[in-house]
């Protein structure tokens, strides 16, 4: 029993909240019992608003909570301090029950924002009052633009739209978003939901898209990050991993974790319900209390993942304890499942009494949840933002952003002879064909919200032309009958747009694609139609994961192709606008496209970004760059060994540990991006690094920086780059060592086009 005591304080320096059931603040009524649902309310208040106080009978003075003079760690802990046992565990789920005799109203801690304001959650609904919030792209192709500006400018109007919504008590101010899970696999189900495949570019996103929900301008980096104010509190999910080298752990799958917390100061992180190498993740004392909460130095709270109660004890067994023995050990490290509520509340006061939980460790957890309240105004209120209301949700500038978030993150992936794009004076009857396109509602994927609005692809284009519409078949397309009429349409038009691709019941949580094909006979649907279409066709693929087009990209009568994503509810204005020329489309798929063949050759160890097309063509020119860099070693700093391939040069002191070294030492280069087409474009300009020839099982190139620049026609830009050596260089060695190499490195820019040698030298 004493080794169960010692397991538990441990994780009790955590805090982890549970599902349970809905509420927005504030509900002054008593607790619930688990199985209803308390009552919504929509005026806004705060909670040391006076008048509540006056309302519920209470003296403000006599709690010290209430002091906006101290410092918020020491009023949380008054809080807490005031709470019987009984009090503190009906905190500790996502609805916290509140309590009433001290002031402390009810907080529903569950609300989801991954790409607008969305209802996934119980912490959020829409009404008569605020029927939508503005839903932009989903995440893969928001990635796509690799525009780090526009990532934190969602962020600020989703955050925005959270605030006016919480103003009307129809939002809560915590949100369990972004989705930061590196895609390893094509068929993955949950692609749509995050920035791709390279690590570097995910924790880029995340960094971006969390500065924008939670940064309050002005006070980003306040001298106190515990105690920084909050716009809303975002999290990062889900941590971190599934059986995997601790090489990969901490070359791939942590760092976009790191760069979310210690760039982006993210206020909570989401552990995942599965076990790492054995360990479930929300009890591994390495990820969760050494890494997270000390070596990045977590301002915030943990959550852990869904009905990972439910695993535990009926699916991992872990400890093969009885269903009391696991809740009292681990109640704190995971979330429970729906319907749970009574059975935590029951065995936590149960555990405290038997003496398997000390009380001061729930106080712990608890006021890491305070203290994020307390920075996110819901205590104090917040000025900055008390004056937001239904006008600041879905504002036409908000919608605004959405269009350009679609048109920045669509990728034109084939433009034969310049098809696109088209001219509005010579293609005025339009053929739109497809299971998409009258697209809607697929148009905003998961975790979505109701939209403000939409704008279909059938909408854009008949603004535009005179459209036939046929649907040739629905995305699962098991019937061939429709083929007929789409294809008599298509014969007849100056242009046929076809819309094919995936939807939510093809990929989706919980639902991995078994292979990279377009369903049922939509191939066929493509070859039929492009064998019988007079003017040219052009392909719109929506979907989140890559499909293999290659019997599109050979076929001549297919003159472009393009991939939209989920573009979001003005999808189909941003698509007419990148076929009619009012927008350069200038996206990167954020992950690779496979060949249907690829699910026959796992495991995926490949990343490489594919080649893409533009409406205009870039040079690229290096104008000035430093090519070595010497570091002074003292006598505390060693060499250290890599492994080496056999034969292979090996410099006499082949590196050094990362930790070893201050990692200040920073290298630059300029390069020109000229754009040589007739049209003014975007272009990303991706660049990577190689490690020195000869190291034996690390990466063939990883991405350390990007740049998204606009450049007119016939014009040039340059563009600075400066990298930390540390950072950007550095290999991961299959013992788990983060080692800067010596040697010659190459520095290579956009996909191979031009690169330079990067020299480390170490002297002592």
């Amino acid at each position: 029993m004493a080794t169960n005591f010692s397991f538990l304080s441990f994780f009790l320096a955590f805090l982890f909240v549970s599902t349970a059931a809905r509420d927005v603040p504030f509900d002054e009524s008593p607790s619930p019992s688990p199985s209803s649902t308390p009552k919504i309310k929509s005026n806004f208040t705060y909670v040391i608003d006076p008048s509540r106080f006056d309302d519920l009978g209470l003296d403000i003075t006599t709690f010290s909570y209430c002091d906006t003079s101290l410092p918020f760690t020491v009023r949380a802990k008054d809080l807490v301090d005031q709470m019987t046992l009984s009090e503190k565990v009906q905190q500790i789920g996502d609805l916290a029950y509140g309590v009433p005799r001290i002031g402390l109203p009810k907080y529903e801690w569950w609300s989801e924002a991954l790409h607008g304001v969305s209802d996934v959650g119980p912490g959020t609904h829409f009404d008569e009052l605020i029927p939508g919030a503005t839903s932009f792209p989903t995440v893969i192709l928001t990635a796509a633009s690799f525009n780090e500006s526009l990532w934190k400018n969602i962020g600020q109007v989703v955050s925005t739209e959270a605030r006016a919504m919480y103003n009307l008590g129809r939002a809560g101010l915590t949100y369990w978003s972004p989705n930061i899970n590196v895609v390893r696999d094509p068929r993955w189900g949950r692609i749509t939901e995050t920035p791709g495949e390279d690590p570097y570019t995910v924790g880029s996103y995340a960094a971006n898209y969390v500065r924008g929900l939670q940064d309050v301008e002005g006070q980003e980096n306040t001298k106190d990050l515990n105690s920084r104010p909050l716009k809303v509190s975002a999290c990062c999910k889900h941590y971190a991993a599934y059986d995997v080298t601790e090489q990969d752990m901490l070359e791939t799958f942590l760092r976009p974790f790191e760069m979310c917390v210690k760039d982006g100061d993210v206020s909570s992180v989401m552990c995942s319900y599965n076990r790492v190498n054995g360990i479930p993740t929300c009890a591994d004392p390495k990820l969760l209390k050494d890494t997270i909460r000390g070596e990045w130095d977590l301002h915030g709270y943990i959550v852990s993942d869904c009905d990972s109660i439910e695993v535990l004890m009926d699916g991992a067994k872990w400890l093969d304890d009885t269903h009391e023995d696991a809740v009292a050990q681990i109640l704190f490290i995971f979330r429970i499942g729906f319907g749970l509520w009574s059975v935590l509340h029951h065995f936590t006061e149960n555990a405290v009494m038997q003496g398997k939980v000390r009380e001061n460790e729930i106080d712990k957890f608890l006021n890491y949840l305070y203290v994020v309240l307390m920075r996110l105004g819901f205590f104090d209120g917040s000025h900055s933002f008390i004056s937001l209301g239904k006008e600041n949700v879905c504002s036409d500038e908000h919608i605004e952003l959405a269009v350009k978030a679609a048109r920045e993150g669509i990728v034109l992936l084939k433009n034969d002879n310049d098809t696109l794009p088209l001219s509005s004076n010579n293609f005025k009857n339009l053929a739109v064909i497809g299971p998409h396109a009258n697209a809607t509602k697929v148009m905003v994927g998961n975790y979505a919200g109701i939209p403000c609005q939409y704008s279909s692809p059938l909408d854009a284009f008949s603004a535009i032309a005179n459209v036939t519409y046929e649907i040739g078949c629905d995305v699962m397309c098991k019937n061939e009958t429709l083929i007929f009429p789409a294809m008599q349409v298509a014969k007849n038009a100056d242009a046929t747009i076809l819309f094919v691709g995936l939807d939510l019941s093809v990929e989706a949580e919980s639902l991995d694609r078994v292979d990279l094909l377009l369903p049922g006979y939509q191939t066929q649907l493509i070859n039929q139609v492009a064998a019988v279409a007079k003017g040219p066709l052009i392909l719109v693929i929506m979907s989140a994961g890559g499909v293999d087009i290659s019997v599109a990209k050979n076929n001549p009568n297919i003159k472009a192709i393009i991939w939209v994503g989920y573009p979001g509810e003005e999808g189909g204005r941003a698509i007419s606008d990148i076929v009619f020329g009012k927008y350069n489309p200038g996206g990167r798929l954020p992950l690779t496209w496979h060949k249907a063949d690829y699910v026959d050759q796992l495991p995926m160890t490949s990343m490489p970004l594919r080649q893409v097309e533009y409406y205009t063509k870039f040079n690229y020119q290096i104008t000035t760059s430093q090519r070595s860099l010497d570091i002074k070693l003292d006598k505390y700093q060693h060499c250290r060994d890599l492994t080496f391939e056999d034969g292979a040069y090996r410099p006499s002191c082949p590196a050094v540990l990362d930790d070893d070294m201050s990692c200040n030492d920073e290298f630059e280069f300029e390069v020109e991006v000229q754009n040589v087409g007739s049209k003014d474009g975007n272009e990303v300009v991706m660049v990577y690094s190689k490690p020195p020839t000869g190291i034996a099982r690390t990466h063939a190139k990883q991405v350390i920086g990007f740049n998204r620049v606009s450049v007119p026609a016939g014009g040039s830009k340059k563009v600075k780059f400066t990298f930390n050596a540390c950072k950007s260089l550095s290999v991961v060695e299959n013992n788990g060592y983060k080692l800067l190499p010596s040697g010659g490195h190459t520095i290579m820019v956009g996909d191979g086009e031009i690169s330079f040698p990067f020299q480390v030298n170490f002297q002592y």
